[in-house]
């Protein structure tokens, strides 16, 4: 066995296996794991930090993502995996409400989801998420105006924000770049960041679908706290432990 004491770069390459396939690590554990003490692996922690390897949080670090690329990069990653998920966020959706459908291309797979005979009004700032809904005839479209970001697929400008205040929401779906059961929902632009906030501060519910290659781990910039998540849809894959960390933050679990 390798003596990690002695080995601090294969310590901390261990460390970066872990974080990718789990997610998170906890200092006590990894020290008892390498036979060094908790501030060693705190040290290594630090290192690994800097290097934009993960975010320190208390007890431990979570993996700290790479930003995923454009709206239309993204289109056809994890496909199939988003499909699954969308078919159960849409059984979530209330007939005859009003709700917010936040750009991203899990919200797409949704919208593509939804019932055609389903009547609702479904305001969004993203333009694919518009065009797909005007396939549904029950379905009434508001789509707000501004600037449209590449990265994101969406309108987040000021335009966008001041009309969405005007607006109350039966549910928003958010979109996010990653999630957290400590850091709570994270994404990497702040402009596409402060515009999903100002959406939640609307809703009256907040629902959160993601892939399980974001969970858990953290962008750059906060968009809500778990206490700020009504309902969390992922995938029946993710793992016990982080559907309990999530479920002590009092976060409805829906698996697909």
């Amino acid at each position: 066995m390798l003596d990690y004491a002695a080995f601090p770069e294969q310590r901390q390459d261990r460390i970066r296996q872990i974080l990718q396939q789990q997610g998170r690590v906890v200092c006590a554990e990894l020290a008892k794991q390498m036979k060094v003490s908790e501030h060693t692996i705190r040290r290594d922690l630090q290192e690994l930090s800097k290097e934009g390897n993960c975010k320190k949080v208390y007890g431990g670090a979570v993996l700290q993502l790479a930003d995923a690329g454009t709206f239309i990069s993204r289109e056809q990653q994890n496909h199939a995996k988003k499909e699954q998920i969308a078919q159960k966020a849409a059984t979530l959706v209330k007939a005859g409400s009003c709700l917010f459908m936040d750009t991203g291309t899990t919200n797409l797979a949704l919208a593509r989801a939804l019932p055609a005979d389903l009547a609702l009004t479904v305001v969004t700032n993203s333009p694919a998420i518009a065009a797909e809904l005007l396939r549904h005839p029950l379905c009434e479209v508001i789509i707000t105006g501004g600037q449209i970001q590449r990265a994101s697929g969406g309108t987040v400008d000021s335009t966008a924000t001041r009309q969405i205040q005007g607006m109350i929401f039966d549910q928003a779906f958010i979109g996010g770049c990653a999630m957290d059961p400590e850091m709570g929902l994270t994404g990497f632009d702040f402009a596409d960041c402060a515009f999903k906030k100002a959406v939640i501060a609307q809703s009256n519910q907040t629902l959160v679908a993601l892939t399980t290659d974001k969970i858990p781990g953290v962008a750059r910039f906060v968009v809500a706290t778990c206490s700020d998540i009504d309902v969390l849809v992922v995938e029946a894959d993710l793992d016990s432990d982080v559907i309990a960390a999530f479920a002590a933050q009092e976060v409805r679990i829906v698996s697909a």
